[in-house]
């Protein structure tokens, strides 16, 4: 059954929608600050990565959202992770996937528990291997992409040969080969 698309939020000419695995979210409420736009009342912001740290110097608040650009030091990050709520990953253009090194990194060795969002160019054939890597939800512009996940069209991948951020639920006849799972 196909889930239906909510209101989306309008960001220049880009209507993006906000997708987890159940889903497009209704009612997102992260805001990417920019020169020309401020998070509003009842909005949060997100901060690229020199604000954050600049802003979390100064204040001991938690809750807090940063986006991740694909030259940006996740690894600065680490001092802060247990105040920050939202992490987003920028993916600029589709060919640019250093934003998976990063969402490996914060997970897998600097242990973040919380959102981690995919930005920008984001495709359906990625979605899978996003999953994968810790992604758990994804501002999704594409209008391809936002159509095939209204319509639950996410194809798997059979067969991965390197570990994930989630576990494998099957395990197949050799320790570096792994039988994937419906949808990751």
């Amino acid at each position: 059954m196909a889930t239906p698309l909510p209101k989306p939020r309008e960001t220049g000419k880009v209507m993006t929608k906000i997708w987890k695995e159940n889903g497009f979210v209704d009612g997102d409420t992260w805001v990417t600050e920019t020169e020309e736009r401020k998070a509003g009342e009842g909005e949060k912001a997100v901060l690229p990565l020199d604000a954050f740290l600049a802003a979390v110097a100064e204040t001991n608040d938690v809750g807090l959202g940063v986006l991740i650009a694909p030259a940006d030091d996740v690894k600065k990050l680490e001092p802060y992770l247990d105040r920050i709520a939202l992490i987003a990953v920028a993916f600029p253009a589709f060919s640019d996937g250093r934003g998976f090194s990063h969402a490996t990194l914060l997970r897998d060795r600097l242990g973040y528990a919380g959102e981690l969002r995919a930005v920008g160019d984001v495709l359906i054939d990625q979605v899978p291997l996003m999953l994968r890597t810790g992604f758990d939800s994804f501002a999704v512009t594409n209008p391809v992409a936002q159509r095939r996940l209204a319509e639950n069209c996410l194809t798997g991948v059979a067969q991965h040969y390197q570990p994930t951020a989630r576990d494998s639920e099957v395990v197949g006849g050799f320790s570096w080969r792994r039988l994937g799972t419906s949808g990751a």
